[in-house]
């Protein structure tokens, strides 16, 4: 069975710095292209970033790209997205799930910005 737990998320000021990880589990990770999504308060889920399973090729969201840094550890099992220039409007539940295979969610981790 697929697992997937987000972590890193908290509180941050404006202009602030979060990572995110998620530890995957009863998959072969290395092996698929993976990515974060995000939904605000009252939104709906919304693709943030991918990256191949090599972890050669990342893609961004036009409202992240030069802020926000997709990487993964395959030897871990791990996903990152390291956030910088964190604003208001990236206030939301951060979740990794595969990019053209979606498993069950997991809780996802609340990103907070507010000063």
């Amino acid at each position: 069975q697929v697992q997937l737990v987000e972590s890193g998320g908290q509180l941050v000021q404006p202009g602030g710095s979060l990572r995110l990880s998620c530890q995957a589990s009863g998959l072969t990770f290395g092996a698929y292209d993976m990515a974060w999504y995000r939904q605000a308060p009252g939104g709906e889920r919304e693709w943030v970033a991918s990256i191949s399973a090599p972890g050669f090729e990342t893609n961004y969201a036009l409202s992240v790209e030069g802020r926000f840094t997709i990487s993964r550890d395959n030897a871990k099992n791990l996903l990152y997205l390291q956030m910088r220039g964190l604003g208001p409007e990236d206030t939301a539940v951060y979740y990794c799930n595969g990019r053209h295979q979606t498993w069950v969610w997991g809780q996802g981790t609340q990103v907070t910005v507010s000063s």
